[in-house]
C-alpha cells in the first residue's frame, strides 16, 4: 500500500511529507520510503503558527485551521509528483497535523471527572478534498480518551524500524522536544519505554530569537555554541525545573517549555552576566545531560544510541550527547537506513496504515493508556479508501 505521511513539528518549521510503501499484517511491517520532500513555512505562516499555541484566538484557530489544511494538501501533492507515482496509486495520508495545545496532565472538570486534551490543526476534510485521497489524521486524541498522554506516538514506528534482536537500542529525537525510546532486545513491543525528556531545539532557538531580537531563528551548525563555555551555575538552576524529575509517562510542549520559559531561562542568564555563546553551550549541556538522565526511568542499559531530528546538525549538541554517553556508540538514523528527515512523516504514514488495518497501535506502558486503542480518525477520499 503506498500511504504519504504529513508532519510539522514543535518547531513548527514547515511540513515534511513521506511517499512510503508499506507491506505487511499485524506488527510486522516493512516501510520503504520512496520520496521525502521538506516544505517550509513563510515566516509570516510560522509566526500565525507560533502566536496561536500561545496565545491565539478562536477566531485565529477557525482560520489557521484551513489554511495548514491547505498547506498540508500542497506538500502531500508535491511530494507524489516528485515521487513520479500518480495519485490514484495512493491509497492512504496520515496527517499528524500542527499541535497548537497538548495539556497531558489531566485537570479535574466539575461533574465529568480528570480530563486530559489535546489540538492538532490542519483540517483533514480539506486534505481528502484537495488529494481526492482517504486521509488518517488526530491520531492522538483516542489515546489520551483512555487514559493517556497521546504522546509520544513515534515510539511504535521506532518499534518497528529500529528494534533489534540481540541490541537493545536508545532512540533519541533531537526535534523542538527532545525524547527517548529505549527499545530492549528481542523486539518486544510490550517492553518498549519512551517519553518527552523536556526542551531541545525549542530552547537553543528560542535563546537565538531573544538574542537577535526575532532576527535569527537558530545556531546553524551550532557555531556559536561551540565557541562558549557551560556555566555551572544556570546548568543547575535548569535540571531543577520538577519535569525533569517527573516519573514518565510523561509529555511536554510549548504549554510549559515556551515563550514564557524562554524568557525566564534568558533573564537566569543575564543575572548571572553570560556571554551569548556560554548560554547556548550550557543550553546543550543540559539537553545531553537530561537525555543521559532518562536512563534511570528506562529499566534498561542500552548498548547503542541512534539520534534524529533537527538537533543532528548541532555540532555543539552532538559533541555534549556523545560525551554524555561515552562509551556507547553514538549513530545517525541515516546510519540505521532510515531517512533522519523523514521519519517522522514516515511513522505517520505507518501509523495511518494501522488505523486501516484495524490495528492498536498506541503503547500503553509508553503513554500511560489503559489499555490498546486504533488511532485515528478517517476522512474518506473523493472514491473512498483506495
Amino acid at each position: 500500500m503506498i500511504v504519504v505521511g504529513l508532519m510539522s513539528g514543535t518547531s513548527a518549521d514547515g511540513v515534511d511529507a513521506a511517499v512510503v510503501n508499506i507491506r505487511g499484517t499485524g506488527h510486522r511491517l516493512k516501510s520503504e520510503l520512496l520520496k521525502h520532500v521538506g516544505r517550509p513555512y513563510t515566516p509570516r505562516l510560522r509566526q500565525l503558527i507560533l502566536q496561536v499555541c500561545e496565545q491565539g484566538t478562536v477566531g485565529q484557530i477557525c482560520h489557521l485551521n484551513v489554511v495548514l489544511g491547505e498547506v498540508f494538501a500542497r506538500t502531500a501533492l508535491l511530494a507524489i509528483k516528485h515521487s513520479g507515482i500518480s495519485p490514484q496509486r495512493v491509497a492512504l495520508i496520515g496527517s499528524h497535523g500542527q499541535t497548537i495545545h497538548h495539556r497531558p496532565v489531566a485537570t479535574y472538570e466539575p461533574g465529568i471527572g480528570q480530563v486530559r486534551s489535546t489540538l492538532q490543526i490542519g483540517d483533514p476534510n480539506v486534505i481528502a478534498e484537495r488529494t481526492g485521497i482517504t486521509t488518517v489524521s488526530d491520531f492522538r486524541a483516542r489515546d489520551l480518551a483512555v487514559g493517556g498522554e497521546g504522546a509520544p506516538l513515534t515510539p511504535y514506528a521506532h518499534a518497528i524500524l529500529f528494534a533489534q534482536k540481540r541490541v537493545t537500542r536508545m532512540v533519541v529525537n533531537l526535534g523542538g522536544i527532545a525524547n527517548v525510546t529505549v527499545l530492549p532486545q528481542g523486539e518486544d513491543l510490550a517492553e518498549v519505554r519512551a517519553f518527552d525528556t523536556g526542551p531541545c531545539n525549542m530552547l537553543l532557538d528560542g535563546l537565538v530569537a531573544m538574542e537577535t531580537k526575532g532576527k535569527a531563528r537558530l545556531d546553524r551548525g551550532g557555531r556559536f555554541a561551540l565557541r562558549g563555555q557551560v556555566d555551572g551555575g544556570l546548568l543547575r538552576w535548569l535540571l531543577a525545573h520538577p519535569y525533569v524529575s517527573r516519573r514518565p509517562p510523561k509529555s511536554t510542549g510549548r504549554e510549559m517549555f515556551g515563550e514564557d520559559y524562554i524568557r525566564r531561562v534568558w533573564a537566569q542568564a543575564q543575572r548571572r552576566h553570560l556571554a551569548f555563546s556560554d548560554i547556548l553551550a550550557t543550553g546543550c549541556r543540559f539537553i545531553a545531560q537530561v537525555l543521559h538522565q532518562a536512563q534511570k526511568w528506562t529499566r534498561e542499559v542500552s548498548t547503542e544510541l541512534v539520534v534524529g531530528g533537527g538537533g543532528v546538525r548541532n555540532a555543539r549538541l552532538w559533541s555534549e550527547l556523545s560525551g554524555a554517553f561515552d562509551p556507547i556508540p553514538v549513530k545517525r538514523m541515516d546510519e540505521c537506513g532510515v531517512s533522519n528527515q523523514a521519519f517522522e512523516a514516515q511513522a505517520f504514514a505507518m501509523l495511518a496504515y494501522q488505523t486501516v488495518q484495524g490495528v492498536c497501535a498506541n503503547l500503553p506502558k509508553v503513554t500511560g493508556a489503559r489499555h490498546p486503542v486504533i488511532l485515528g480518525t478517517v476522512t474518506p477520499g473523493i472514491h473512498g479508501l483506495s
